[in-house]
């Protein structure tokens, strides 16, 4: 409690569960200090924690797919044990990092939202703050589950008085959307309105007004080393999240139908595609950031992602961008099972947790990925076999070059390995 690294950036959530786990067993057994502060020990409440992640990942695909009376126990379980060993998290089940954590109260806080036990939904956000700050915008995703919810209700309310089949709550053509911001914009302006999506949001308005607090008292989000986390408008960030999705879904999102799909619309519809394609180069353009992390630090894949893609000629960003779109595409074709405004909530909370860092680490697209994951249809049995085939794989990959492939730097005696 009295010693900090200033070079810690988040709060102390994980000490915190660390304590109140291993205080009461050195007592209960009459361990030492030496035995209840050891790496092995601490490394093990990760342990119980991804024990924990796949039990609430299974709940909350049993949940979210309830009602697809076509999807097996044995489906079901599968995607748990895929999405349980999911390489950047799995990783970090046997180190002590704060994901492993802060998964588990995120997953735990969304699970109690979609019961609707939304106090209880809440404090766990809470707990997830604890963990990272960033996952203050899950906790938002959480009321924005409500929200939707009760805006998805309204809107085929409004469909059945104007008896018009042509508009539903999918995404469809610009006409469609535009009547559906002007709806959102009237049920949004009305006080009956609001004071029910407050009545029902109460314990997530209570913890966000607290983090504001806490942002104005502590003079930022960070903790610890600010210098190095400075929050700044870096829009590359979604391209390389949506990358990084197609990467690790490529058995769902990467298919002959789907690039035949995105061909199609493509076709269908040039002018839309083309101003996408000039906004991105744009965004590329002005809002690329490169962390000197980044650039010096060689022990995390992001590094030799950086050397090896991005830094072979400066126009390689701008030439990515047509796999930027067929990224973009092909995530938002997934979700279109959701309702717009599910849709439109989660992409406010995607844009939220990954524009504003300034580092690419692929450890901050976890939750977005997951909670992206567990939303979408279930695939086929074999899409997911080789899912998890892929997962073993990489995860086999890493732990290979972690362990085995150590290397040292000129000016440190210690030893580097290799890491997400």
């Amino acid at each position: 409690f009295f010693q900090w690294d200033p070079m810690i950036t988040t709060l102390p959530g994980l000490y915190l569960v660390s304590v109140g786990a291993v205080k009461p067993a050195a007592w209960l057994f009459g361990w030492t200090g030496s035995v209840v502060c050891s790496v092995a020990m601490l490394r093990f409440i990760n342990l119980l924690f991804s024990a924990g992640n796949f039990y609430l990942l299974y709940l909350l695909l049993f949940k979210i797919h309830q009602k697809n009376k076509a999807v097996s126990g044995f489906q079901k379980i599968l995607s748990t044990l895929s999405l349980a060993m999911f390489p950047t998290l799995y990783f970090f089940t046997f180190l002590y990092y704060t994901d492993p954590g802060s998964v588990f109260f995120t997953l735990f806080a969304y699970l109690m939202c979609l019961y609707g036990n939304h106090k209880t939904s809440a404090l766990l956000g809470f707990c997830g703050f604890m963990f990272r700050q960033t996952n203050i915008v899950w906790t938002v995703f959480c009321a924005g589950n409500v929200v939707a919810e009760k805006l998805n209700e309204a809107w085929k309310t409004e469909l059945q008085k104007k008896k018009d089949e042509k508009i539903s709550s999918k995404k469809g053509s610009f006409s469609d959307f535009i009547r559906i911001l002007q709806f959102l914009i009237e049920y949004l302006i009305s006080p009956k309105n609001l004071v029910t999506l407050t009545a029902l949001t109460w314990p997530y308005i209570i913890l966000v007004t607290m983090f504001f607090v806490f942002v104005f008292i502590n003079g930022g989000i960070v903790v610890g080393d600010r210098s190095s986390h400075e929050a700044c408008l870096h829009f590359p960030q979604l391209f390389y999240f949506l990358s990084f999705t197609v990467f690790f879904s490529f058995p769902h999102l990467l298919t002959p139908t789907k690039i035949r799909k995105f061909l199609l619309s493509l076709r269908k519809h040039p002018v839309q595609y083309s101003l996408i394609a000039v906004i991105s180069l744009f965004l590329i353009w002005k809002f690329t950031y490169v962390h000197k992390y980044l650039l010096a630090d060689n022990r995390h894949y992001t590094f030799y992602v950086w050397r090896k893609i991005f830094q072979r000629h400066k126009l390689v960003k701008y030439i990515l961008v047509p796999v930027y779109m067929f990224a973009g595409w092909s995530f938002a074709d997934t979700l279109k099972s959701k309702s717009i405004f599910w849709s439109l909530m989660y992409f406010v909370c995607l844009l939220a947790v990954t524009v504003p860092q300034k580092l690419l680490e692929f450890r901050y697209f976890i939750l977005p990925f997951l909670i992206y994951r567990l939303n979408i249809p279930f695939p086929s049995l074999y899409r997911q076999l080789l899912e998890l085939a892929f997962y073993i794989v990489v995860n086999a990959v890493t732990f290979h070059l972690f362990l085995n492939r150590t290397f040292q730097w000129p000016n440190s005696d210690e030893i580097q390995r290799f890491m997400w």
